[in-house]
């Protein structure tokens, strides 16, 4: 069973205090958060307008950036990936780089390739599909 593949992870570093150590240190800390890498995801609240942060471990395909829209295992979608359906403009920062980025969500023709990219970084995210009746996203961002 997948949940027996689960890597027990720290905990230490999470949320809002996350986000402010990554902007203050330009990612000195908390660009690598369990042995992988985070970027900081910043969309627009659908129904309020206002800017909204999530750190998110990240892969690379190309020019683009992916992140896992997981939720843990989840049966709803996170809040940031509802988000980018409704506006799919966004900016991410990568250590101290800041880019705008244009999001969507990868096919289902591609989305097994970059699942494996995901993966290979961060295995859980198997463990977390296994928890849920719900199609986990990939997320492409693009830089714009």
């Amino acid at each position: 069973m997948a949940e027996s593949n689960y890597k027990s992870t720290d905990l230490t570093l999470l949320g809002e205090e996350h986000i402010r150590a990554y902007r203050e240190t330009n990612g000195e800390v908390g660009y690598i958060w369990n042995g992988v890498p985070t970027l900081l995801l910043t969309v627009t609240g659908r129904r309020t307008g206002r800017k909204h942060t999530s750190a998110l471990i990240f892969g690379r395909d190309g020019d683009d950036y992916l992140v896992v829209a997981s939720y843990g295992g989840a049966p709803k979608h996170p809040l940031w990936y509802l988000n980018l359906q409704a506006d799919p403009t966004a900016e991410i920062q990568v250590k101290g780089d800041r880019l705008g980025v244009t999001a969507r969500t990868a096919s289902a023709t591609e989305k097994p390739r970059l699942w494996q990219i995901m993966v290979n970084d961060w295995p859980n995210y198997d463990v977390y599909q296994s928890r849920t009746d719900r199609d986990i996203p990939i997320v492409v961002l693009s830089p714009t």
